[in-house]
């Protein structure tokens, strides 16, 4: 299969990282360029060849409207998807109109963006049915000229239309009227010459606004939005992008206490331990259904279509479906896979960057405020994840020479665990690199004078080794030579 060929417009360097590890050469990109400004795009393109152009829309010198707006006067060119964030509508209009042939936000899942892209260098359009119909209203309004007008249209050109105001593919619109591809695409080419629309983004607009595609019908014949949640901080929920209201403390306690185990059925006394502990409700088991139903209620939201509520009841318990679940902790198991293939293969540079992303997913305390056993015991054990995580990217950055940085990072972590020995080992080998013989004992003081005042116990037998190392200047044991 040939590889997507990409090129990537965007001014901050680390929305472009993202961008390169979700589109990947495994899944069949190829990153071709990348311009920091929308000014730089012509001449990436007459360097390299591209299928898509991934665009972001505010940039400081030449903004991605003005850029797709350049590159359509100059004639054939790649097509552009736009990237930005959810309450741009205005952009969106003007990117639309300037020749975009879609968008995706920058808060979309990952697989979203894949077929995003497949789907625009393919000839399609992708426009988010989560915005689409606001988006476009915004776009009427600010339309200089008037819509062509409807004209006779066929049956057969009337369903083909209608499939394409739905956001369906060439492919999709070739299985589903049992038609060759290449035969979709002249149909398509000659309705839109018909009707004067200049592309499939125009062809979805006028779909829209003579009834042929309605907001409510996209959302119907659409994949019902993800529901999708966050526990590395407190327990947030979206159903697409639609926030949730998850209730009182104690109902969201049960929440976690099922999510946090999916497809897994919990006991009714399992559930009661876990939220209430020692101190259980008078009415026991009583209240689980009470609690049950209101999640479910929160969980379906306006925008559900499955009568089906992801809490179900199983034998003596509850549990969680996780199927079309999101979650910011499977994205951080991911990523702390991804980081140790790297340094199973020597590549360390990637590694410190996948451990800083999945560190970054951290926003505060795990499920802070939620009480109950359940949710104490995992916020102890996602705070050593994230410890872990930290003490990993910093052998990383040590064994790649970045003792400035690993130490600053380091005595930030150790501010906040002041007992834990491995990062005050990592700590004394940076300063020491840096030539802080002095600053690299102070810390071994420190943490032996926390643990014997707070525990009454000796550091361990490798704290003291890195100790001993330092004084005599072996590098060789502290691992810089």
């Amino acid at each position: 299969m040939t590889a997507t060929r990409v090129l990537l417009v965007d001014d901050q360097e680390l929305v472009r990282s993202g961008l390169r590890r979700i589109l990947r050469q495994r899944d069949g990109f190829t990153i071709v360029g990348e311009c920091g400004d929308g000014a730089e795009v012509p001449a990436a393109l007459a360097a390299a060849e591209a299928d898509v152009v991934v665009m972001d829309l505010r940039m400081k010198r030449v903004d991605g409207i003005e850029a797709t707006r350049r590159l359509r006067r100059t004639g054939p060119h790649p097509p552009v998807l736009a990237l930005t964030t959810f309450d741009d509508d205005e952009l969106l209009a003007g990117v639309l109109r300037a020749g975009a042939v879609g968008y995706v936000l920058k808060d979309s899942p990952a697989e979203d963006l894949i077929r995003a892209v497949r789907a625009v260098a393919a000839g399609d359009a992708w426009l988010d049915v989560a915005v689409t119909a606001r988006v476009l209203t915004t776009y009427r309004h600010a339309a200089a000229h008037p819509e062509p007008a409807p004209g006779t249209l066929t049956p057969e050109e009337l369903e083909l239309l209608r499939a394409v105001g739905r956001g369906s593919t060439d492919a999709e619109i070739a299985r589903s009227l049992g038609l060759p591809e290449p035969v979709v695409k002249t149909r398509f080419a000659r309705l839109t010459k018909h009707l004067g629309l200049r592309d499939r983004a125009a062809a979805v607009v006028y779909a829209f606004d003579h009834g042929i595609v309605t907001a409510a019908r996209t959302t119907v014949d659409s994949p019902p939005p993800h529901l999708r949640f966050s526990v590395l901080g407190p327990l947030r929920a979206w159903r697409g992008t639609t926030a949730l209201d998850l209730g009182p403390v104690r109902q969201q306690a049960l929440l976690a206490a099922l999510l946090l185990r999916p497809d897994v059925v919990v006991t009714d006394h399992g559930l009661l331990d876990d939220v209430w502990g020692l101190e259980p409700p008078g009415t026991g088991t009583g209240v689980l259904p009470t609690y049950v139903l209101r999640l479910r209620s929160c969980l379906r939201a306006a925008h559900e279509t499955s009568k089906e509520s992801v809490i179900r009841r199983g034998r003596a318990g509850y549990l969680f479906a996780s199927d079309g679940v999101r979650t910011d902790l499977t994205r951080l198991r991911e990523l702390d896979q991804e980081a140790k293939a790297a340094t199973d293969n020597g590549d360390l540079d990637t590694a410190a960057d996948l451990c800083a992303d999945a560190i970054g997913l951290f926003q505060g305390e795990p499920l802070a405020g939620l009480p109950g056993p359940f949710a104490e015991g995992e916020r102890l054990r996602l705070r050593e994840y994230r410890l872990s995580l930290a003490q990993r990217k910093a052998d990383s950055q040590l064994r790649l020479g970045r003792y400035a940085s690993a130490a600053d990072e380091l005595s930030t972590v150790l501010a906040a665990h002041p007992h834990r020995e491995p990062v005050a080992g990592l700590l004394m080998r940076a300063l020491y690199a840096r030539g802080l013989r002095t600053d690299a004992l102070a810390v071994y003081e420190r943490i032996h004078e926390r643990l014997r005042s707070d525990f009454a116990v000796e550091p361990g037998a490798e704290l003291t080794r890195i100790r001993t190392a330092v004084l005599a200047g072996d590098d060789r044991f502290l691992g810089f030579t």
